[in-house]
């Protein structure tokens, strides 16, 4: 789904929230993963100007797995390394975003090229 606004964000929760649901996340999981997805679709908002949310399921290892895509065509991140430091920003928030995703998610990989956008990918596991 497409991420522009602070509606679309609201939108990527619920959509995130609904299919964990669906996979059999407890309440707690669900909080988290829609969380996630805030944190994500804020950022693509607040430094590309649009991206996308995609949402998967899987299962591995005989359990279901929901997966986060985070994508947009912005100018990238110049120092990952850096960015994904608590307290790290460049717009003034907390810096918790990137850092916090990859705390709640059971795995989180990014990819960024200066000039041509990030994607993260996150997966949170059914326990």
């Amino acid at each position: 789904m497409r991420i522009h606004s602070d509606l679309d964000i609201i939108a990527a929760r619920r959509k995130g929230r609904e299919l964990a649901k669906d996979l059999g996340f407890g309440p707690t999981d669900l909080a988290i993963i829609a969380t996630a997805i805030s944190e994500l679709s804020r950022n693509i908002v607040v430094y590309a100007r649009g991206g996308e949310i995609t949402l998967k399921s899987t299962e591995e290892n005989d359990a279901p797995v929901i997966i986060v895509v985070a994508s947009d065509d912005g100018s990238g991140i110049a120092d990952v390394a850096e960015a994904m430091q608590d307290g790290y920003s460049t717009s003034g928030s907390l810096g918790l975003g990137l850092p916090g995703v990859r705390r709640l998610m059971d795995e989180f990989e990014i990819v960024s090229r200066v000039g041509r956008g990030t994607t993260v990918t996150a997966k949170k596991w059914k326990r």
